[in-house]
């Protein structure tokens, strides 16, 4: 379980195919306080540390994951929002995100709101489950809907954000991975079994 506050931003150094899967060995200040078979948010992805060296870790992807996510774009070079699981205790401070893609959408608006941005994305297929000032995660980020209509939602990104998580990179047309709010996904499941 995570909160969608990123800690850093981790760099992809490096990848490996094997089979289906591919390994991403990550550089990050974090890197030494990990441990192998713990749990990491990358993107909001959650992902299994399978070993650490210094001041990288790697992890690998399945096909089922570079299939439901933006993750089989990385290349060395790319920038990943990253968070380390939820202790027993800490604050809440975003909101209970698993780390479990929903979906990947586009990006279609950046502006620049002067003290702000605004950020933009085409309406996923599952938009029911978006409401307006509700909870989302995207790319690993709590944030708030900020305003929502038939073809598409907003996020609004304080300068903190976004000189500290991805937002500052992401460019009109960049896929994003989106987690629903996994409250709204339980209520779906319960009116649909009651129907």
């Amino acid at each position: 379980m995570f909160t969608g506050i990123v800690e850093e931003i981790g760099e992809v150094v490096d990848l490996l195919e094997e089979g289906t899967n591919r390994t991403f060995s990550i550089q990050a200040r974090m890197a030494p306080e990990l441990k192998v078979d713990q749990s990491v948010a990358h993107e909001g992805v959650c992902l299994t540390v399978i070993a650490v060296h210094g001041d990288r870790y790697e992890v690998t992807a399945v096909k089922e994951t570079l299939d439901r996510t933006n993750l089989g774009t990385w290349k060395p070079g790319s920038e990943v929002n990253i968070e380390r699981c939820l202790r027993i205790g800490d604050r809440l401070d975003g909101h209970m995100v698993q780390g479990h893609v929903d979906a990947t959408v586009r990006c279609t608006d950046v502006r620049d709101m002067d003290g702000s941005w605004a950020f933009t994305f085409a309406l996923p297929e599952h938009r029911h489950l978006l409401v307006q000032k509700g909870s989302v995660c995207i790319n690993g980020v709590s944030l708030t809907v900020a305003a929502l209509d038939e073809h598409a939602f907003s996020v609004a990104i304080i300068p903190y954000t976004f000189a500290h998580t991805t937002f500052g990179s992401l460019r009109v047309g960049d896929s994003v991975n989106i987690e629903f709010d996994v409250l709204g996904k339980y209520v779906e499941r319960m009116l649909a079994l009651s129907r």
